[in-house]
């Protein structure tokens, strides 16, 4: 009998064993991450497989949605507990609206202390809010000035242009030359990609969205830049089409050698350069967006975007490690066609600059000016009452001052 019952004993704790083995290989986590923009889907596969097979007892499902429909999912899915995602990427402009309703947990202490000196001060602002740190910042981006030089030598203009207002000049000459019908294309539709175009162009121009916490975006360079936008199409200078297009629009339309300039993210250097994603392959050039003379000498806007784990997680360990594998120096250096790297060093290294020297070259000149939108909870809510705005006087639905005089005040209301 007690041998029977030593032998029981014996294969409950064997079976206990395997149990908890078995679950500990059938760990799963779930992330968000977006289907447009920095890296692409077969990039972050890649980097889940490289992460799978390193920590064979953890399993990664991956979803991806557009950027308009981000923050919705990360919103909606907040409640849905150990249902939810164990990590969620997030762009810089949500950090305050996530921190106070208690989206994210604060990562602040799983970071290590040496990497702050190490990741650029622009990324970092991705994913801090009120002296704590809600993720690890992933994805360090702005939108770039694009041109096409094969058109530009044919026009004779030797050197991109260097301000906004030089890029006009130089737009009008191809036009007049009959190179191509409306030389400048953009990311207009009524979304957060216009308000970043609007950002750069505004930041250039010496705007500011508040001043004492008090909205100014009716005000001098911000107003300035919206009668930029609003100009460039009154002078047919810009594709009309521009005011219903996306990211994506816009790289179709200036891959097909059907727009001089453009501006738009870090991936399209490499998908306009590609062949079997490109016509004017080999004929892209690359610099930060123009400055405005007695003013700035570059402009952009930060972009960038982070890697959370959702108050919620079952899995915060786990969502760690994955996020530690993606946010890592060799990992971003591998992926560095599409989003540049947050690591500093990195950008001496062959991996990152070898046959993109003058997207890093850009880089240099647009990081140390990246301009923020309002790091503010409502920022959703401010940017939706820009959008409409904006969008109106782009359709010439009414003009720039009053529109944005009719922003402000209702922005005020909220703040």
């Amino acid at each position: 009998m007690k041998l029977k019952k030593l032998l029981v004993a014996s294969t409950l704790v064997a079976l206990t064993s395997a149990m908890q083995a078995a679950t500990a290989a059938e760990t799963t986590i779930k992330a968000l991450f977006m289907s447009q923009a920095a890296y692409s889907e077969d990039n972050v596969k890649s980097m889940t497989a490289a992460f799978e097979k390193s920590n064979p007892e953890i399993k990664v499902n991956l979803e991806f949605v557009p950027y308009d429909a981000l923050h919705s999912k990360i919103v909606a899915a907040s409640g849905a507990g150990a249902q939810g995602y164990d990590v969620v990427l997030f762009d810089v402009i949500w950090p305050a609206e996530f921190a106070k309703r208690g989206f994210l947990l604060d990562v602040t202490e799983r970071i290590p202390t040496d990497y702050s000196s190490q990741i650029f001060p622009g990324a970092w602002t991705t994913v801090e809010f009120a002296g704590k740190r809600y993720g690890m910042p992933w994805i360090l981006d702005t939108k770039y000035l694009f041109y096409n030089t094969a058109m530009l030598a044919k026009a004779g203009i030797d050197t991109p242009p260097t301000t906004w207002d030089e890029l006009l000049v130089q737009a009008k000459i191809i036009k007049d030359k009959g190179i191509v019908k409306y030389p400048l294309v953009w990311n207009w539709s009524q979304s957060e990609g216009m308000i970043c175009d609007y950002t750069t162009i505004m930041s250039a121009m010496g705007g500011e969205f508040f001043v004492d916490g008090k909205p100014a975006f009716n005000k001098g360079g911000a107003v300035k830049a919206l009668n930029y936008m609003r100009g460039s199409l009154d002078s047919g200078l810009t594709n009309p089409s521009s005011r219903e297009f996306s990211e994506e629009d816009v790289r179709r339309v200036f891959s097909n050698g059907e727009a001089a300039f453009a501006l738009n993210w870090t991936y399209m250097n490499a998908l306009a350069n590609d062949p079997k994603e490109s016509k004017i392959a080999g004929k892209v050039g690359i610099v930060a967006a123009p400055g405005s003379k007695g003013i700035s000498t570059a402009s952009a806007v930060n972009g960038s975007m982070g890697l959370g784990i959702p108050s919620g997680s079952a899995h915060p360990d786990q969502a760690w490690a994955f996020i530690s594998h993606l946010t890592k120096a060799s990992t971003q250096e591998k992926f560095a066609k599409l989003s540049l790297p947050i690591w500093k060093d990195s950008y001496s290294t062959a991996a990152v600059t070898e046959g993109q020297q003058s997207l890093v070259a850009a880089a240099n000149n647009a990081i140390a000016v990246m301009y923020p939108r309002p790091l503010v909870q409502s920022y959703a809510e401010i940017s939706d009452i820009l959008q409409v705005r904006i969008h109106e006087v782009l359709l010439g639905q009414n003009d720039a001052q009053s529109a944005l005089d009719a922003a402000s005040k209702k922005v005020a209301r909220i703040r």
